[in-house]
């Protein structure tokens, strides 16, 4: 499975400690960036590049690190086709796959530890969408919600 990184500098050192650890488990890793935890960078960038990457199927699953995991949740949620989960725990990372097609996870790197953040990834990849009837139908109503609201920006007219 193909999977793509990205951190903002609160998130890089977690980002860099999961590196090895996805490599280590066979996963093929893209690594957006950020390059460093010296300079302040701002995570709507890098939640952007890997909805790109995920969207246009250059990697199947992603994983967002900041400092809460918050602000690239929200800001990657805002892609069509991202479902991304803000996940601290094992059971909402195999449980959002499961039932409602997250294909990203979002960590906070200032809210967990290393070890925890390799086992909820670890959990986050290993789960597949059930396909059961009822996901389905809601994951298609949640699909027809974004739809809905796709439409430009007010800002984007002029």
């Amino acid at each position: 499975m193909k999977i793509a990184i990205a951190a903002d500098h609160a998130g890089y050192d977690m980002k860099q400690a999961l590196l090895p650890f996805l490599t280590k488990l066979g996963y093929e890793v893209t690594d957006l960036g950020t390059d460093t935890a010296d300079i302040p960078s701002d995570y709507p960038d890098f939640a952007q590049l890997m909805g790109e990457q995920v969207t246009s199927g250059q990697a199947e699953r992603g994983i967002l690190v900041c400092g809460s995991g918050v602000g690239v949740s929200i800001a990657a949620n805002k892609i069509p086709g991202i479902y991304a989960a803000l996940c601290h725990d094992t059971y909402s990372a195999h449980q959002g796959v499961e039932h409602d097609k997250m294909n990203v996870i979002c960590i906070g790197s200032r809210i967990i530890g290393t070890e925890l953040a390799r086992e909820i990834v670890r959990t986050f990849l290993a789960a597949r969408f059930s396909a059961e009837e009822r996901h389905i139908r809601r994951t298609d109503k949640v699909r027809a919600i974004e739809a809905k609201y796709m439409t430009p920006h007010p800002a984007d007219a002029k």
